[in-house]
């Protein structure tokens, strides 16, 4: 169906070049020398010419990296914003055609008022700006796990004036290009290893020593022995309150995976709470 489209655009396209220059025209003459008709033809033509060469060139991309037809990267998505700004672009310059504007002219007499809107628009244009260098880098793309600021998820889409991360509560937050631009990305599926950290604090009542807390911990995560760094374990106690301490156990993902980080963060917290659970009944015990 999509091979029929575009063939069906190349024939439109060939027949609006064929009217629009006279080669041998189909259409009346006293039609094809009006302006109107000429400005609306040549718009055509313009944004035919454009979407056959965007998609020429996506098929190209997608067929060099062997990509499914559904599936987009940063390139393409770079790609798809450049093919909505010419659009945006053939359109606006349609309209002062239309109406016989002369753009030297156009330009020249809307001077300030092009400043107050260049002043108004400023961090969107920004934004656009952010987005195009961003969708062509080769340091973000889609399916990536970054960290911008405080805001951490998995790229989902990058338009033209936000990144849109899901996060881990599966919440969709539009991060604006421009602040992912001007702060510190840090992308944890580029990482040949991810430590991870897991803070937590509990009552000294409720512990008998550290390395019976860390042994613990270090058992119920056997299973995921495969996806963690031997020897990569450490408990580390952060602060020592009058009745609690705040602990921090940390271990060296082998390659970033959120379900699996997930799933160790989920056994670890629940071990430590039957850890915490049990003693506390031992001590309620021996006081009896």
């Amino acid at each position: 169906m999509s091979v029929l489209y575009n063939v069906i655009k190349v024939l439109l396209l060939l027949f609006l070049v064929n009217e629009t220059f006279f080669l041998w025209s189909f259409l009346p003459e006293s039609m094809t020398v009006q302006h109107g008709f000429r400005v609306i033809s040549g718009l055509l033509v313009y944004l035919l010419v454009v979407d056959l060469c965007y998609r020429a060139v996506i098929w190209g991309y997608k067929g060099r990296k062997k990509m499914r037809s559904d599936h987009n990267d940063n390139v393409t998505l770079g790609l798809k914003n450049l093919y909505y700004i010419l659009l945006a672009g053939g359109v606006f310059v349609m309209i002062l055609a239309l109406f016989g504007v002369d753009f030297r002219t156009f330009f020249t007499s809307i001077s300030i008022v092009a400043a107050a809107i260049a002043i108004v628009t400023k961090d969107y244009i920004v934004d656009i700006i952010s987005g195009i260098i961003l969708s062509f880098s080769s340091y973000i793309k889609t399916d990536d796990y970054i960290k911008t600021g405080d805001l951490t998820g998995k790229v989902i889409d990058m338009t033209l004036s936000k990144i849109l991360l899901l996060s881990d509560d599966d919440d969709i937050i539009a991060v604006p290009n421009n602040k992912a631009f001007s702060n510190e990305i840090v992308n944890y599926t580029r990482k040949a290893s991810k430590k991870v950290t897991i803070d937590f604090e509990m009552q000294l009542i409720s512990l008998n020593t550290i390395e019976d807390l860390e042994g613990s911990l270090v058992q119920i995560l056997d299973e995921f022995k495969p996806y963690i760094e031997e020897d990569s374990y450490y408990l580390r106690i952060e602060k020592i309150h009058a009745e609690s301490i705040s602990l921090k156990f940390q271990y060296i993902l082998k390659r970033m995976n959120r379900n699996i980080e997930k799933e160790i963060r989920k056994k670890t917290v629940r071990r430590v709470v039957n850890f915490v659970k049990s003693n506390a009944v031992n001590h309620a015990r021996d006081l009896k």
